[in-house]
């Protein structure tokens, strides 16, 4: 019995040593670098991300260009509210008055009565012809008042190629 409890001990101290020099290792393997030698340096004093601002619009069109308006080419024929569930929506024509076949998007607001926006929706019309047309519903999300209105907010015409 005596031998089975001495050779018991002898078994876990070696149990703990061994767990003792592993764990010494990954300590080692995980240190963190020694402190760099590299001289201070003062902090920036402007933003280091900030960029120079444009002399001119880099989107603009250019001087000259002859095509109309996007939003000249598109035109609200139906403003309705649902009856049932109280979301409001509203039927765009667009008809493309560039040159090129050309994709767009239609941003709608809709407002109160008092003129706040209640609620916001789009639409969208993709590749079409010049001169062709095209009716879209901008639907809006959310319930809105009785008497709400339409009104575009926004129109974006690209180009297809």
């Amino acid at each position: 019995m005596t031998l089975a409890v001495g050779g018991g001990l002898i078994v876990a101290g070696a149990v703990v040593a061994l767990v003792h020099a592993a764990m010494s290792s990954v300590q080692d393997s995980i240190a963190l670098p020694p402190r760099s030698e590299a001289p201070y340096s003062e902090p920036y004093e402007g933003d280091p991300y900030e960029e120079e601002p444009y002399e001119e619009d880099p989107y603009a069109e250019e001087p000259g260009a002859t095509e109309p308006d996007a939003r000249k080419d598109v035109t609200i024929t139906a403003c309705t509210r649902d009856p049932q569930i109280g979301w409001q929506s509203a039927k765009v024509k667009v008809v493309n008055g560039s040159s090129t076949t050309a994709s767009y998007t239609i941003m709608m607001e809709f407002l109160d009565e008092d003129g706040a926006k209640v609620a916001e929706g789009g639409a969208g019309v993709v590749d079409l012809e010049p001169g062709g047309s095209a009716v879209k519903k901008a639907q809006g999300l959310g319930e809105v008042p009785p008497g709400t209105t339409c009104r575009i907010s926004d129109v974006w015409r690209t180009p297809s190629d």
